[in-house]
């Protein structure tokens, strides 16, 4: 399996939610990009997100955009290691 543009996409996606706030959703705009738009879809129809635009994320979400920040907190940290 490899990393896919649209996977790719919904991974950004799931970086925007704020982890520290259940109250806290999120609204992807018509006038945001094309990708990105398609990518809260995806999210709606796998039931991560409550809303096709957006909203706040489903309990499986949460686990995904958890594990999604988790990832790119490591490989940002790594990154900067190596440059160090």
């Amino acid at each position: 399996m490899s990393y896919t543009p649209e996977l790719v996409a919904e991974l950004e996606i799931l970086a925007l939610f704020n982890l520290g706030s259940s109250q806290e959703g999120l609204k992807v705009h018509q006038t945001a990009a094309p990708t990105a738009i398609a990518a809260a879809r995806r999210l709606y129809d796998k039931d991560l997100i409550d809303q096709p635009d957006g909203g706040y994320l489903t309990s499986l979400g949460r686990d995904a955009a958890e594990h999604a920040q988790s990832l790119l907190t490591i490989l940002t940290t790594a990154t900067t290691k190596e440059t160090a």
